[in-house]
Formats: structure tokens, sequence, C-alpha cells
């Protein structure tokens, strides 16, 4: 009889006295992928939207949309033949999957795709390397049903799921959802190798089918077939604890940014770490079990600090209300209440001295937005997470961004900024899930860790290309 942990017995063929494993992560969204700013900004903004209301509209706990901005790349299959695979980096869903030849994706046309020349992944995979219908992954990508159904649905003998024999039975393709999207998979295990980590028996899905969903993703959610949970379970110093440090983009495809780092463990500081980073503790949600939820007290426009509602400070029995952080959604979501009120507040003391930039506001889907025919005083924007201490003062690029608008026959050139905080929408909508998400964008410049064992989120301030380098120096 297989044992239910069989999927996670890989092999670690890195020293166990290992403190870290660094990794790339490449920023995917650039102006030069679409027609102008302006279309960037919506297309961004529209998919953040849509990412966070995948709850209102579905009954049934779902991951969030796949993120599309930062990629991670390794290498899948035997030594000998191994595939190259590029996917998503996400923090909101808790599975690794990606496309496989034959694969056919319905209302993939103009979806952003982190390499022009993919193609799906033509895997030698065999039956052996199917995961079974009795084993704890097999439950776990079916939404945690019982093994003795989905053995029955592999068609394995009544007295085999009686005596739990079921082993040579493969694990039913199993759907998995997103906001805009969905794929049906198969679950399979194979050695994994990235950098100098080698991980056998590795599980993930194998996606023939998808709709809308043309890239697959790497999740860091908080699930047992998420990479950190996989990577822990052999080495808890790598899995119980990550950070990645963004290197700040601003969209900008012409300028060359060096890789943001993805630190998989603990590295050496040379500062005391606790007083470095900020730290909020992170919120159980039993019905998303795999968001990083944490609390959020309030944030300042200046000196002004204007509290949150309630349901941003905690997590419900039911698991409604806190904050994701979350590496997939680009733009800061807030319920309306809270947005309202920095945007009032935010518009008394930049609109006073700059015009109101209506019409990009409606290209954009972005606000409150100015035209800057001067120099811009803009005031500082902090958040203040649920604990002692625990208020983080974001950059000025974190939140507002500034671009030319016009230069053609119609419209002379002038500089624009926009706020980058988004409305999630009305407060007694946001009944059924996080009431808000801390966006990839907001986390720019700092270093964001996940402590798994202490089960707490923190944020330092960091020249992430700096850190890279100082890292990536300090491994060779």
């Amino acid at each position: 009889m297989a044992t239910p942990l069989l999927f996670l017995l890989f092999m670690l063929c890195i020293s166990h006295s290992s403190q870290m494993l660094l990794l790339p992560l490449t920023h995917s969204l650039s102006i030069t992928q679409f027609n102008s700013t302006h279309h960037l900004l919506k297309s961004t903004s529209t998919r953040s939207l849509a990412r966070f209301h995948r709850y209102r509209h579905r009954q049934i706990s779902l991951p969030l949309s796949p993120g599309s901005d930062y990629t991670l790349s390794f290498n899948l299959g035997p030594h000998h033949h191994p595939q190259p695979i590029t996917l998503y980096m996400d923090t909101g869903s808790d599975l690794v999957w990606f496309p496989c030849a034959p694969f056919e994706c319905i209302l993939c046309e103009g979806k952003p795709i982190p390499n022009p020349k993919f193609k799906p992944h033509n895997l030698t995979l065999s039956q052996s390397d199917a995961v079974s219908c009795q084993s704890h992954a097999c439950s776990a990508a079916h939404s945690h049903v019982p093994n003795s159904d989905l053995c029955a649905m592999a068609r394995c003998r009544l007295d085999n799921i009686e005596t739990h024999d079921c082993s040579s039975a493969t694990c039913p393709p199993f759907y998995y959802a997103y906001a805009d999207g969905s794929l049906v998979a198969k679950l399979y295990r194979n050695t994994l190798s990235i950098s100098s980590l080698l991980l056998r028996n590795f599980t993930f899905g194998c996606a023939h089918t998808t709709l809308a969903e043309p890239t697959g993703v790497a999740g860091f959610g908080r699930g047992v077939l998420s990479f950190p949970a996989q990577l822990s379970i052999l080495n808890p110093k790598l899995g119980n604890r990550f950070s990645y440090c963004l290197v700040s983009h601003s969209f900008d495809g012409e300028r060359v940014n060096p890789p943001s780092p993805l630190i998989l463990g603990r590295y050496d500081s040379t500062g005391d770490e606790d007083v470095e980073f900020v730290y909020t503790s992170m919120l159980r949600n039993p019905k998303h079990p795999y968001f990083y939820c944490v609390g959020l007290a309030g944030i300042s426009v200046g000196e002004k600090k204007l509290p949150a509602p309630e349901m941003l400070k905690k997590v419900d029995s039911k698991g409604d209300g806190g904050v994701v952080v979350d590496s997939g959604t680009t733009f800061t979501m807030l319920p309306a209440s809270l947005y309202n009120s920095v945007v009032t507040e935010f518009d008394a003391r930049v609109g006073r001295a700059h015009e109101r930039a209506s019409e990009i506001e409606n290209k954009t889907g972005l606000g409150p937005c100015y035209y800057l025919d001067r120099v811009s005083e803009v005031p500082t924007v902090t958040f203040h997470f649920v604990g002692n201490d625990s208020s983080v003062v974001m950059p000025r690029r974190n939140y507002f961004y500034e671009f030319i608008d016009g230069g053609d026959e119609v419209r002379r050139k002038r500089k624009v900024g926009c706020m980058m905080l988004m409305n999630g929408g009305d407060d007694s909508e946001l009944i059924d899930g996080p009431g808000a998400t801390l966006g990839n964008y907001q986390q720019q410049g700092f270093e964001v860790v996940y402590d798994l064992e202490k089960q707490r989120v923190g944020f330092a301030k960091r020249q992430c290309a700096l850190l890279w380098d100082n890292l990536n120096h300090g491994k060779n």
C-alpha cells in the first residue's frame, strides 16, 4: 500500500545545513507589449480588479486568478533530458502546473505570455509518473475529496478500495478555476531541478486543456501542493521561509532591470532582523487556507491617519475579511470606504495645486490622476498593519505613477501622475472572502518575507538590485 505522503518524499540533493537558495524572478509586463501606457495601465488595472472580485461571483473556495507579473524558471524531467519550464510565481495559489503537449487553450487570444516563443511542454511522462488515486496529493488537488471516492472514479475495484490497495490506479483529472479562466489537468511526479536544488518526486499538474490560461503557475501559497510546502518536508530551513525583493520597474520595457531576488530560506544579514523588518502576524483563514492574510489597521496620507474598516483588521470564522499579501495582483485593492477616504485626503493635498486629469482616469482605470505642469508635492502614504510598530511607509513611486501623455497631433505632451491604489468595491459587497489585497506594485523596493514557522509577514526597505548582486556574489 502506498503511503499518503509518497508524493512528498522527494530527494533533496543539497546540503541539509544549507540556509538559503537564491533564485531570479523576471518581471514580464512592460509598455513594449501594449499600444500605449494607457493600454498597459487599463489592462493591468482591469486584471487586478478581476483577480480580486472572483470571490463575489463564486460560492466555492477557489484560488486567485493566476498572477502574470513575475516569472520563475526551472527544469523538469530526468537529468539526461530536462525540459526548461517558465511559470508565473504566485503566492495567491497553491498548485504548480503548466501546459503539456498536446495543448488546447480556449479563448487565449491576446493573453500575455512571458515568452513569445512559448510552446507547450513535451514531457515524456509514463504511467509510473502518475500520482495514485489514494495519495494525499490527489485528494488535495480535488479539494480534499475522500480518496475512496477518487479511486472509485479511477475504476479501482471495490475490494481494493476497501483494503486501500489502489496504488496502481491513477488520480483522476482535476478541475482548477481562477477568476477569468480554468483548466483540467492530471497529477504527475518527476524530477525538478532549480539552481543547485534537485527534487525527486516533485508533484505538479500537467494541463492539456485550459480556458484563457496559456501559461502555467508556480504556486507559493499555503497548501500541500505548493512549491514551499513540498520543499519544506525534507528541508524545513528552505521551505519554511521565503522572501522576495521586487526591483522597481515602472513598466519600463526599454530599461534592462536586474532580476528580482527570490530567497528560499534565510541569509546572513548584517543587521538585527527584528529591527530591520516590520512584522505583522498571518491570520488563519478557514475558507481560503492557501492565502497569506494579515490585518490592516489603517492608512495615513501625510499626517492624517485614516482608520480601516473592522473587516480588514481580522478574518472571521467564515473566512471573510483581512488583507491578502499577494505577488500576483499588480495594484492594491481597498474597500470603497477606505479607498474613498484616501482619495479625499490625497485630492485635498494634490488637487489644490494640479489640474485633475479625468480623461486619463477613464483611459487607465486608475485615479485620481493629475496633470503635473509644475513641481508636484505628493503626500506620504503609510500602511498601518495590525501589531505593535507595524507601519510601512511607502516610497512615492509605489503609489504615484508618473508618465508622459500626448505628444501626438491631437494633444500636447504633458506629464501625468496617477495614484496606484484601486477601489475594490462597496464594503457591503465584500462579504465572501478577503476585504483587500496588497499588490506587488506596492511591494516594490521591499524585501517581503513569509515566515511560515513564526506565522508572520515582514517588510524591510531594500535596494533590491543591490541585494541581488550581494547575495549572488556571496554564493559564488
